[in-house]
């Protein structure tokens, strides 16, 4: 089942690199008591992800925060060691929140999930973008094509917000 707005998002564990070393964050973590814009892509540093979706957030950052969000996330299905790598090669690091999905567990869990073997990816997330209040899902943009940024960029965040 597809995860759609007025949703509660399940509590799972992912990976965040920090200055400590790998930690676990919980969704409940992450989304209780805030109000988080999350996007998510298909794979760090692949070339949409890369020269694209993250991008437009991070340009966009103080415009997402001064409207009311009090953080925003980005999450892959990858390891929490490239989502870190990922974070400084793009210079996001303490900007936005680097996540890893690294088991699908909550991909999967939302109904988001695409295989993407065909692609030598294997199980990915589909590219989306959501607005969370306190862990529940008040808008939802899901990309047809996982090679385009049409309505889970920034541009589309910003209006909704």
């Amino acid at each position: 089942m597809t995860i759609s707005a007025g949703d509660k998002l399940p509590e799972l564990t992912l990976k965040e690199a920090t200055a400590d070393g790998m930690n676990e964050v919980t969704t409940k973590d992450l989304f209780s008591g805030k109000k988080v814009v999350l996007f998510a892509v298909p794979g760090a540093f692949t070339p949409t992800c890369h020269l694209n979706h993250l991008p437009g957030y991070l340009e966009n950052r103080d415009t997402i925060l001064a409207k009311g969000v009090d953080e925003i996330a980005v999450l892959s299905v990858n390891d929490g060691f490239v989502m870190d790598a990922w974070a400084k090669a793009s210079n996001g690091a303490g900007k936005i929140r680097f996540v890893a999905d690294w088991d699908a567990a909550f991909t999967k869990a939302i109904g988001m999930d695409m295989d993407l073997s065909a692609g030598t990816l294997g199980v990915r997330s589909k590219r989306y973008s959501m607005i969370v209040e306190d862990g529940v899902v008040t808008s939802l943009n899901v990309e047809d094509n996982p090679g385009q940024v049409a309505n889970s960029g920034a541009a589309a965040i910003i209006e909704q917000l």
